[in-house]
């Protein structure tokens, strides 16, 4: 039961974050027209989770109790590849062809770059 609960109390951390922070982002860009709220929260925490991974695979370093918390609570509740497929299908729907090929393609590639580049750091910084 107390996995639940740290899945649960990072999940509502991590949903907040994501809240605050996407919207943010999407404010500053002063446009509804791309998901950059959403793009930015995605490649951030692909940024986070492969930086940490690389720790706990390499160093464990992390509790099973706090790879709940954070691994599936806080950075599941942050990252929004729900949310991304939405809008995406939203695009789509819109016929905003170029725009959704776009949102696909930076979700991916930028995602994949930022888990490399966060595994990369965590092996540099702590060999």
């Amino acid at each position: 039961m107390g996995k639940f609960l740290l899945v649960g109390a990072g999940g509502f951390i991590g949903s907040v974050l994501r809240y605050l922070a996407s919207g943010y982002i999407q404010e500053s860009m002063r446009t509804a027209s791309f998901p950059y709220g959403t793009l930015a929260v995605n490649v951030l925490g692909c940024l986070v989770i492969g930086f940490l991974s690389q720790l706990a695979e390499t160093r464990g370093m992390f509790t099973p109790e706090t790879r709940a918390l954070v691994f599936v609570g806080v950075l599941g509740g942050f990252t929004t590849f729900s949310t991304f497929s939405n809008e995406t299908l939203n695009l789509l729907r819109d016929n905003e062809i170029f725009p959704a090929l776009a949102n696909l393609s930076a979700h991916i590639l930028l995602g994949l770059g930022a888990v490399w580049l966060g595994r990369t750091l965590a092996y540099w910084v702590w060999r």
